[in-house]
């Protein structure tokens, strides 16, 4: 049995690119819908890419502004300045 990771973000004009590279990148996430934040559960391991973020946004963006945004998350962390992965490993 795989286990679900998880990242929730606040509900925010600046958070929604960010969501939707997440659900577009891994297809297998669930996402959860709420008046003040979104939580993405995904079987594994999720993955924020740092291109598919910025191609929404129409600049460069930097991978650490996914903290600005983020709530909590579950599961272990690798980031670096190409993407942002959380995994059970």
């Amino acid at each position: 049995m795989t286990r679900n990771v998880s990242i929730t973000l606040q509900n925010t004009a600046d958070a929604r690119p960010i969501i939707e590279a997440i659900t577009e990148d891994n297809p297998e996430a669930t996402v959860a819908d709420f008046p003040s934040m979104v939580k993405i559960d995904c079987p594994g391991r999720l993955v924020v890419k740092q291109d598919s973020v910025s191609e929404r946004i129409g600049r460069e963006w930097d991978v650490q502004e996914l903290h600005l945004s983020l709530i909590t998350l579950s599961g272990n962390i690798d980031e670096d300045d190409d993407q942002f992965v959380l995994a059970w490993t």
